[in-house]
């Protein structure tokens, strides 16, 4: 029987630019249709990166010009990336299915991420974002509200939160696009940030969700078999980088959380991502995530590569 699949694309499945994104999409849409084939029910979520950095560069420049461009808050820059992304994924997608002689509607959801107002991540922003700047610069965005860092000597950045996601707003109606038969596009950039206020409106955050830890919980509230974390290597390793490398086949919760313990995946790296799928794991008893490459994707499933995660 197919299974219920969440897929957590990496950045290295669309590219650092428009032009590169329009090209990686079409490989992309060749290994999510392969899952499809295969009798699965996918649901793809995205990262957003180079993607929400460049759209902030635009907006802080065109702030400086005569049109003097007014603030424009992350959780909008987020919503931006999410439907330009969105737009090349669910057109390839859709294409590379009816080629194959296998119509389905593919949609993208603009969708919000739940979190903590409360989260220790808004006292210390620390996520970077977009380009370097001087002192003088920093101190300008600073009067216009962007929370500023100096970074290692290089110089400014602009830095914003990384709270954890606590719920997925439009969960339900991913959940009832993918009970229709179609193949939905959610939580990319892991998700637009917001938080519920005492009088239930939604707020948006200046903040940026970790997309593991996102997809991690979007899997989780539709009930899905299995998150995929799909990165550039097609097995998670420990002592990587040396000569004692050792590329894992599986691992239960336990031993993760004994490499973490030793600094075996390193942060902004790897570790995310053992992290968000040892979450998923724990979220159910029967559930798994797999860690593999995109191209190896439709093997990991099969149980013939990648890294499994089990409780």
């Amino acid at each position: 029987m197919g299974k219920r699949i969440v897929v957590a694309l990496g950045g290295n499945a669309l590219g650092n630019d428009l032009h590169e994104q329009m090209l990686a999409v079409r490989e992309t849409s060749k290994a999510i249709a392969d899952l499809i084939e295969d009798g699965h029910e996918v649901v793809i979520s995205h990262g957003n990166g180079p993607q929400v950095g460049m759209i902030t560069l635009a907006l802080e420049s065109a702030s400086k010009t005569a049109a003097r461009t007014p603030y424009i808050p992350m959780s909008v820059c987020v919503a931006m990336s999410q439907g330009y992304i969105g737009y090349d994924l669910q057109n390839s997608l859709a294409e590379e299915l009816r080629s194959r002689g296998n119509p389905r509607p593919v949609a993208t959801i603009i969708t919000q991420t739940l979190v903590d107002e409360n989260d220790p991540a808004f006292k210390d922003p620390s996520k970077p974002i977009g380009k370097f700047y001087s002192r003088e610069e920093a101190d300008e965005m600073t009067e216009r509200g962007y929370d500023m860092k100096e970074d290692a000597g290089r110089g400014y950045r602009r830095v914003v939160a990384s709270p954890k996601p606590i719920g997925i707003v439009e969960a339900e109606t991913v959940r009832t696009l993918l009970e229709a038969g179609q193949i939905p596009v959610a939580g990319g950039g892991g998700g637009i940030p917001v938080a519920r206020q005492p009088n239930g409106h939604l707020k948006g955050k200046s903040a940026v969700v970790d997309k593991d830890f996102a997809s991690a919980k979007l899997a989780e509230l539709l009930d899905a078999d299995m998150l995929i974390i799909l990165t550039a290597v097609e097995k998670v390793a420990i002592n990587f980088n040396t000569p004692d490398v050792k590329w894992l086949d599986e691992m239960d919760c336990a031993t993760v959380e004994k490499y973490i313990a030793e600094g075996q995946f390193a942060k902004g790296s790897m570790l995310p991502k053992v992290e968000a799928a040892m979450e998923f794991v724990k979220s159910k008893p029967g559930r798994e995530s797999l860690i593999t490459m995109l191209m190896k994707a439709r093997d990991g499933v099969a149980g013939k590569t990648g890294t499994v995660i089990k409780s």
